[in-house]
């Protein structure tokens, strides 16, 4: 008989069997806490995306009405208005441009039925004029009555 080779004792490798799976499954563990975290980042940036949007929505939806004020210059005082979040009925251009800007907000900046994507259109005196559009904010964690204030002079 050949002498044993020297290893360690038969206990010493029983006790260490099943590390290397414990290994794993804390590796498996903390690669899934990195994926959930790039995940709420992920979210994150698509709620900022979402309300920068908005936000640039807003500011075009207010040069769109300071641009059929100019091009009703005369008629410029008709389109001061309360804030409104219902569209105005058919009429004249002034009541058309109205009803087509709080139709415009709504379908780009929240939803045709809503109550809270807004607008006013303010007489400054002279030709001074202060456009505000309002939105709900919230789905984007922004405010729930988040407005954007233009002062224009035509």
């Amino acid at each position: 008989m050949s002498p044993r080779p020297p290893s360690a004792p038969y206990g010493a490798r029983a006790r260490q069997r099943g590390v290397s799976l414990l290994e794993v499954m804390i590796s498996v563990l903390v690669l899934a806490i990195g994926l959930l975290g790039i995940a709420a980042m992920q979210a994150l940036a698509l709620r900022g995306g979402q309300s920068s949007l908005e936000s640039s929505q807003a500011v075009m939806q207010s040069i769109s009405i300071v641009e059929a004020m100019r091009a009703n210059r005369p008629a410029a005082a008709s389109y001061a208005i309360a804030m409104t979040c219902t569209p105005g009925s058919a009429g004249s251009l002034v009541q058309n441009d109205l009803r087509n800007w709080i139709t415009d907000i709504k379908a780009t900046m929240g939803v045709a039925d809503d109550t809270t994507s807004c607008g006013q259109v303010q007489a400054l005196g002279g030709d001074n004029y202060r456009i505000t559009v309002q939105w709900d904010d919230q789905r984007a964690g922004g405010a729930s009555n988040r407005q954007v204030v233009t002062e224009v002079r035509l």
